[in-house]
């Protein structure tokens, strides 16, 4: 298995099959699925997905906050790959990403369930636990240096 990650754009091919992958991954299991209106809304959001040979396995989505901030969203890893360190490529990319630009944190709304994950990676959790798309959530970030 050979991961390549790569940046995509909006209403391309390759996003449409980013979406099938979030919807896969992260809205059919909570009985959820996408509106016109939230995949518009992604237009000037930073779109990385990671592929193994031709089919994309993983994804996360960047968005421009104020102050120098990105808020990172949407993170989903094919089922068949979850385990394999894919997820800790794609965050360790828009880390760099972050770095690169001008970027002084990153922020997130993390599904409890991925809460260790990114504590592993450094990220801290900086609100109590709150619902979000039906499930509990926690705030974290991390400053990026």
């Amino acid at each position: 298995m050979k991961i390549k990650i790569v940046q995509i754009e909006h209403l391309t091919k390759e996003y449409e099959d980013e979406v099938v992958l979030r919807d896969k991954v992260l809205r059919k299991p909570l009985g959820l699925a996408y509106t016109k209106e939230q995949l518009l809304e992604e237009k000037d959001e930073i779109h990385f997905v990671a592929y193994d040979e031709e089919k994309i396995v993983g994804c996360l989505l960047l968005k421009i906050l104020p102050n120098n901030i990105l808020k990172m969203r949407q993170v989903a890893i094919d089922f068949d790959y979850q385990s394999k360190g894919i997820g800790k490529l794609l965050v360790e990319h828009s880390e760099k990403f972050a770095l690169l630009n001008g970027f002084t944190e990153i922020e997130m709304h993390a599904r409890d369930t991925a809460v260790p994950f990114y504590l592993k990676l450094g990220y801290e959790i900086v609100s109590e636990k709150f619902m979000e798309v039906t499930i509990p959530h926690f705030k974290m970030k991390k400053k990026i240096k």
